[in-house]
């Protein structure tokens, strides 16, 4: 796989994503959590795919449990859980591991892309990864990076 158009995932409501949908915009790749303290991000994220969104913007989040059990509800669940109480309308993906034997193919490939600072591991919830309208990696942001911070790379990326 060598680029982002190369995967695809299942959407939140179970219905199958070919990423090739994706090509040329600019994607920021979240792992995402309910039940975390950087859950609130998601009103970040919502605020930059709304501001970029017409420029050639998505947004992609990732349910993952795998960091504390902080998203244990079903697919279902979450994405009412998202949409209610941030109003999350960019597209969320079915839950996933990002790290170990079962971890999905995309999340392999963007820590190989891009590795963390000890090792390639996803450490934590709300791991970003942004994504060029090349399909390409153009860099990983820490889960204590807030999504406001990530707006001037976003625009970059547009304009390339």
């Amino acid at each position: 796989m060598t680029n982002l158009y190369s995967f695809s995932a299942k959407t939140i409501e179970g219905n199958p994503k070919d990423f090739s949908d994706y090509d040329g915009q600019v994607v920021l790749i979240v792992n995402t959590a309910s039940r975390c303290g950087f859950t609130p991000q998601f009103a970040g994220f919502e605020t930059l795919y709304q501001r970029f969104k017409d420029q050639g913007f998505m947004v992609i989040g990732f349910p993952c449990n795998q960091f504390g059990g902080q998203d244990p509800e079903s697919n279902e669940n979450i994405g009412e859980f998202c949409q209610k109480n941030y109003g999350v309308s960019f597209d969320m993906m079915a839950k996933v591991d990002v790290n170990g034997k079962n971890a999905d193919p995309l999340f392999t490939w963007l820590k190989d892309e891009q590795g963390g600072l000890v090792n390639d591991a996803i450490k934590w919830n709300f791991t970003k990864f942004l994504i060029g309208r090349d399909g390409k990696v153009v860099k990983r942001y820490a889960p204590t990076v807030n999504p406001e911070a990530i707006a001037s790379d976003i625009e970059q990326a547009l304009k390339n």
